[in-house]
């Protein structure tokens, strides 16, 4: 890959007082991410330097830079983006940790939108410290939705071996099933459909949907969101010839290895997703914000407080997440190439669905 066509990575530091630079670095001392991408780290030298001293890492250097055009291939870079006079206090959540941690999220998002740089990986923020008049989002991935004017977005978790999606995401559970609607969880549907095609390079996506109840309603047994809402929603996606299943009760489903036989899966809500994806994958699980005109990811963790500034941090989550920024920026490159030849390009119509799969059958689908 020549200088013109490396893919520039963008990495915001996130919470100064957490693992966040220990995870960086830590994936930066490998020479090989050198030969796929040029990292550029928002952050601050003197943060940088503070982290690497309380590790001891000391085959890493950065080179400061004030812009992304100063940025040469073979070398990892930093832009400062906080007041030199910021203090660094280990395992606590502070004002000023999440001062830097916008700061440098702003900086790097400006850049992302002007092309200066092709992808972001974000570092763990405190949902909490982070919170001003700047930031009133409940996460990254909201602030991004608005920063480039997108309303129908989706969080994916993403491993080697499942994809989760989720219809609400960081609202309370007492409000999940007021949030929920025929539209809403189509839209979701539309969203990773597209998201597993131009961005996973998965021409037939299938994707399966859980019901909101135990059991998935049991019938209307047990609730009624599935055959309201839930089951004329997997029907419209079939319609426009997306393949949709479900909906699946979440325990029997991974509890049968289902998960195994789809692409991707949407659940209801956060946790109904979250804790069997982390069970399964939190060491390796990325998060990535399908839907955006941009590509963002992030490790699947928090801030991990308690171990900031002890060497045990692994990097393997944000590692996954740098590899899968450049593998998505790459596969979103071949798809616009692929569209624009209307002799290679591939639509799924309704046609192709396989209609011998019972759509209505529920979790008994694929016994």
């Amino acid at each position: 890959m020549t200088q013109k066509n490396i893919i520039k990575v963008g990495i915001s530091h996130g919470d100064i007082n957490g693992i966040g630079y220990e995870i960086i670095m830590k994936t930066l001392l490998d020479p090989r991410i050198l030969e796929m991408c040029t990292p550029i780290i928002y952050g601050s030298p003197k943060v940088a330097a503070y982290h690497r001293k309380a590790l001891n890492i000391n085959n890493l250097s950065f080179n400061h830079i004030r812009t992304t055009k100063e940025a040469n291939q073979r070398r990892v870079h930093i832009i400062n983006c906080i007041d030199d006079s910021v203090r660094v206090e280990l395992g606590k959540s502070t004002t000023l940790a999440g001062e830097s941690s916008f700061m440098a999220l702003d900086r790097a998002v400006f850049d992302l939108e002007k092309g200066d740089i092709d992808v972001l990986v974000t570092s763990p923020i405190n949902k909490d410290n982070i919170q001003s008049e700047n930031f009133d989002f409940p996460g990254h991935t909201e602030f991004l939705a608005q920063n480039f004017n997108t309303k129908n977005y989706a969080m994916l978790m993403v491993s080697e071996t499942m994809k989760i999606g989720v219809v609400t995401s960081h609202i309370p559970i007492s409000r999940v099933a007021q949030n929920l609607s025929k539209e809403a969880i189509l839209s979701k549907i539309r969203i990773i459909a597209k998201s597993l095609n131009q961005d996973f390079a998965i021409s037939r996506p299938r994707i399966a949907v859980f019901g909101l109840n135990p059991h998935a309603g049991d019938n209307g047994l047990l609730g009624n969101e599935e055959k309201d809402i839930i089951i004329p929603a997997i029907i419209q996606a079939k319609k426009e010839g997306i393949i949709a299943l479900g909906p699946y009760s979440a325990d029997g489903f991974f509890g049968s290895n289902d998960y195994r036989k789809f692409d991707a899966i949407l659940a209801m809500y956060h946790d109904q997703g979250l804790i069997p994806f982390k069970l399964a994958s939190f060491e390796r699980g990325v998060n990535y914000t399908a839907g955006l005109p941009v590509v963002r990811t992030s490790p699947a963790h928090g801030t991990a407080y308690s171990l900031a500034g002890e060497d045990k941090a692994s990097p393997e989550s944000f590692r996954q997440a740098l590899y899968l920024a450049i593998d998505i920026h790459k596969n979103r490159m071949l798809y616009k190439e692929i569209s624009k030849n209307p002799l290679i390009r591939h639509e799924i119509n309704p046609a192709q669905v396989d209609e011998s799969v019972d759509i209505e059958a529920g979790e008994n689908e694929l016994n």
